[in-house]
């Protein structure tokens, strides 16, 4: 089925080197097929409060690495619009598609060849003093930790309103399976199917050995209690790109988000061929 694309957004990291020639090759392109289009640019930290989009848009380039699709991702989620995440540099697990496959994947997915990869967003709320000051939502992960080097945390953690332990750790993570192949997959944790609908809870160098890795379902609430008494501040960070500090006796809800991020899919390769690429997975006598 042929795709009517009318108006594109490009999302560029433009302290990528070749982000401004990408840009305007993309941008000829879409001229030349009548596609109006806009460039949102970052240039510095990603911000989601300077995203800026005044027009309907029926699909997206994510145009840098994995990092400008987590931004991607969170300033459109919930909208339903494909995003067609180009990498510029190394291969990333996100970004399926190559700079010099650009054009074939946006023409694959205009003809209806290339199907959406729908992925999980995980929600926290940050509850303080019995009422809900924040909320955001993360495409790979939502951390809790020390704001130093290896300064351990005391946190509790219920799942559904079962307690689950108690942790002395130097904090945990909660991915999505998007995620799990990030900074979980960096403090030993499980790699997920990135369409699945589970999030993972990983702390992170547990004081007691015994403290493992859960993979658990979408549909629970994970709530974390930072307990008082800590000797050293604490904080939040959302995609590793958003900080926020928190306080003792701070509870965060975490969960699956109802909104979800669509990701145009590669046909040149799979998260399989990306996940053994990446981490070497000779398949053979080596591996």
């Amino acid at each position: 089925m042929q795709r009517e694309v009318k108006y594109a957004l490009l999302v560029a990291n433009c302290l990528k080197e070749k982000a401004e020639s990408l840009i305007s090759d993309i941008g000829s392109y879409l001229q030349e097929q009548k596609i109006f289009y806009t460039v949102n640019r970052i240039t510095g930290k990603p911000d989601i409060s300077s995203f800026s989009n005044k027009n309907p848009v029926d699909l997206v380039f994510s145009l840098g690495g994995d990092g400008t699709v987590l931004y991607t991702a969170r300033a459109l989620a919930g909208l339903n619009v494909p995003i067609l995440a180009v990498n510029i540099g190394s291969l990333g697990f996100i970004t399926e598609v190559t700079r010099e496959e650009w054009k074939e994947a946006f023409e694959k997915y205009r003809s209806g060849l290339l199907g959406l990869s729908e992925r999980v967003l995980v929600q926290v709320s940050v509850e303080r003093n019995g009422r809900i000051i924040r909320s955001f939502e993360g495409f790979n992960d939502a951390v809790v930790a020390s704001d130093g080097i290896s300064k351990v945390i005391r946190l509790s953690v219920e799942i559904s309103d079962t307690p689950v332990g108690k942790y002395r750790a130097d904090g945990i993570i909660v991915s999505s399976p998007t995620g799990s192949t990030a900074y979980s997959a960096a403090a030993g944790g499980p790699i997920l199917d990135p369409e699945m609908e589970a999030l993972v809870l990983n702390p992170i160098c547990p004081f007691t050995l015994s403290n493992r890795t859960i993979v658990v379902n979408g549909d629970r609430c994970i709530t974390i209690l930072v307990e008082r008494d800590q000797r050293a501040k604490v904080i939040l960070t959302i995609d590793g790109q958003i900080v926020f500090p928190l306080e003792p006796e701070d509870k965060l809800h975490i969960r699956r988000s109802p909104r979800k991020v669509s990701l145009i899919r590669s046909d040149r390769r799979n998260f399989y061929e990306v996940l053994r690429t990446k981490l070497n997975w000779s398949g053979g006598p080596d591996a």
